[in-house]
């Protein structure tokens, strides 16, 4: 999309991108609840095949395998903490990442190690894609003295200064603020560092949403505001809760840059993130991506999920992020079956291995009780 010396979208550029925002979002409201047929998913998802082909093709293929490896381990290490929670081993809120795996992968493998990133209580993927070893990850679930914020974050609150990850927050919309405020300090100190910030679609009707957009096309930050819109703010759905079906246009109210993307798609979610990191690089100018995804487990681990059908999740599985990419993989003979089964292996032996570390991990001593904690 391009844009003026200003930083302006011109017209032109404006109306096409918000009508190829528009024809999305009909091709995606035909496949929410209340709409839409299997036959006319697997027709969409053909054409989301094809067209993550021919994007392969023209990517690195070393790349490739890490995206997928990191999906896969993604997949595989929440479904192990969906496991030992329903055991007791973890305690508190626990908020799983199922079916959302491409958003993070392909955004957030687009960045250089010294950019930012920050995001909401569904964080554990998003702290193993940025650089936290799976085991720190689960220790910290475990509340145990080797996880990454030594046991006292738990779920909601994976950080890493060192890895540029700034959270993990659990106040609703609370960490597109700070967000900003970290993209305001990198143009400040010149760093040429870019933020990007995570937060779930219920986020949007907050108003720390629409203050800090204003400030970024305002102060021309460099971050990339990246909506995960799973469809279901906890119980209530998008359509109960928003009148406007169309996140990404909200942008266009500060005159910022905006995509509406599938998130089922790892590829198209790197080259749409692609663009928005050069834009907040090269120019200092701010994106707003509505990525539309859909998560297969409840909010949380207490959630039962009873204000969705079964039928309603399995049609979405029907284009399930990880699967897509394996067969666009498999299509350009980039991967085969047995590198997808060695991919499978070395995510649970690394998920295995972060279980035991957790396990061996000793709980926090007393001492650690009042370390970390600031009060004015």
């Amino acid at each position: 999309m391009p844009q003026t010396a200003t930083g302006r979208t011109p017209v032109d550029s404006k109306k096409k991108a918000a009508e190829k925002n528009e024809k999305e979002i009909r091709t995606d409201a035909k496949q929410t609840k209340g709409g839409g047929d299997l036959e006319m998913i697997h027709a969409e998802y053909e054409k989301r095949r094809k067209s993550q082909v021919q994007a392969i093709k023209k990517t690195d293929k070393g790349l490739m395998r890490d995206m997928l490896y990191q999906m896969v381990l993604g997949r595989v290490f929440e479904e192990k903490c969906a496991e030992v929670y329903r055991m007791g081993k973890i305690g508190g809120f626990c908020h799983l990442y199922i079916g959302q795996e491409a958003i993070a992968v392909g955004s957030m493998m687009a960045l250089k190690p010294d950019d930012m990133v920050i995001t909401s209580y569904r964080d554990h993927v998003q702290a193993m894609v940025k650089g936290i070893t799976p085991g720190a990850v689960m220790a910290e679930l475990y509340g145990k003295a080797g996880g990454c914020v030594k046991g006292k974050g738990g779920s909601m609150h994976m950080f890493s200064k060192e890895h540029e990850f700034y959270g993990g927050h659990g106040i609703v919309g609370g960490q597109i603020g700070v967000g900003t405020g970290m993209a305001y300090a990198a143009k400040y100190k010149e760093s040429g560092q870019v933020t990007l910030c995570f937060f779930g679609e219920a986020a949007v009707n907050q108003g720390i949403f629409h203050e800090s957009l204003n400030m970024a096309q305002l102060w021309n930050l460099p971050i990339i505001y990246i909506c995960e819109n799973n469809r279901y703010g906890m119980g209530t759905s998008q359509e109960r809760a928003m009148s406007s079906r169309s996140i990404a246009r909200k942008a266009e109210a500060f005159e910022m840059a905006n995509e509406f993307v599938d998130g089922m798609d790892v590829m198209a979610v790197r080259e749409a993130a692609m663009r928005s990191i050069d834009r907040a690089r090269s120019e200092s100018q701010p994106t707003l991506l509505e990525v539309r995804a859909y998560r297969y487990m409840g909010h949380s681990m207490s959630d039962p999920g009873k204000y969705r059908t079964r039928e309603e999740i399995l049609k979405h599985q029907e284009r399930d992020p990880i699967v897509l990419f394996q067969n666009s993989l498999k299509d350009a003979k980039v991967l085969t079956e047995k590198d997808f089964e060695e991919i499978r292996q070395e995510a649970i032996k690394a998920t295995d291995a972060a279980i035991k570390f957790a396990e061996e991990s000793p709980f926090p001593d007393e001492s650690e009780l009042f370390t970390d904690v600031y009060a004015d």
